[in-house]
């Protein structure tokens, strides 16, 4: 016991610094934190030599769990500034969900542990790579189509995909919906401080549906880390949630005081370092 006390120490402190970090970031970006809860609770989970085949899935239900405490205290703060744009939510709101669980049985029944990293550092590899590159003063000179042709159709129907592919993609990734959504509806020219503020409420959306698939998931799994419900640890969700529903509301405040572009490539940088880590 004595032995493995600073494994555990450290594995504690790697949490709660997670989580801050996380939170902070949730609130910035508007993404769930998962983008950084995950490398960093897989490394966690590796200090404590947790058996390969299962530490992606645990790190990934973690994750989602730790979104729900997080998306609340990101989206209030960012409902507060007049940031999440209701209309949206209730268009996607179905959508998010059922392409959650579809992901999530995906992950549960046909996708190892392995492909689900290569799948998540591929994605945000592309993401960033997407926001680095595109054209702002093009964007800026179609700034008069702003709020006309050019997003209006994501409140109809013909939007469906979107957020059927957002809440895939984002339970295979253990992340809220932020990684996707904020490029996405970026790329129409929609309001970036509004993206980021919606963003955060889609969190919650995926967060609940797909931590208890993973729960679900990983009910009978032998091999998982002690505290687990599932693929969903008890103790990292605990320590990772403490920090992180602190740290949410001031990313979230931190976040309208920085320009569009400061906010873009921040959010690049994020996503290139977790991508790099991950794959």
């Amino acid at each position: 016991m004595v032995e493995i006390l600073p494994s555990l120490l450290a594995l504690g402190i790697i949490l709660l610094l997670t989580g801050a970090l996380s939170g902070f970031v949730a609130g910035l970006l508007g993404v769930g934190g998962g983008i950084i809860v995950i490398p960093m609770l897989y490394a966690a989970l590796n200090l404590i030599h947790v058996d390969s085949t299962v530490i992606m899935h645990t790190a990934i239900g973690t994750s989602l769990a730790t979104i729900i405490p997080t998306s609340i205290a990101s989206a209030l703060s960012h409902n507060r500034k007049g940031a999440l744009d209701w209309h949206l939510l209730r268009s996607w709101f179905l959508w998010i969900i059922l392409g959650c669980l579809g992901g999530t049985w995906l992950a549960n029944v046909i996708i190892s542990g392995a492909i689900l990293s290569t799948i998540f550092g591929c994605i945000a590899f592309l993401v960033a790579l997407d926001l680095i590159l595109r054209d702002e003063k093009k964007q800026k000179d179609n700034q008069s189509l702003f709020g006309q042709e050019n997003y209006n159709w994501i409140y109809r129907p013909a939007a469906i995909p979107v957020p059927l592919s957002i809440g895939t993609f984002s339970a295979l990734m253990g992340i809220g919906g932020g990684t996707l959504s904020v490029p996405f509806l970026n790329a129409l020219k929609y309001p970036i401080n509004k993206a980021v503020g919606t963003s955060a409420a889609f969190g919650l959306v995926i967060s609940i549906p797909a931590t208890v698939g993973y729960i679900w998931g990983g009910w009978e799994i032998a091999m998982r880390p002690m505290g687990s419900l599932g693929y969903v640890n008890i103790y990292g969700f605990f320590l990772i949630a403490a920090t992180s529903a602190l740290f949410a509301p001031i990313g979230a405040k931190k976040a309208h005081k920085l320009s569009d572009r400061s906010l873009k490539l921040l959010f690049a940088g994020f996503l290139m370092i977790t991508s790099a880590t991950m794959i």
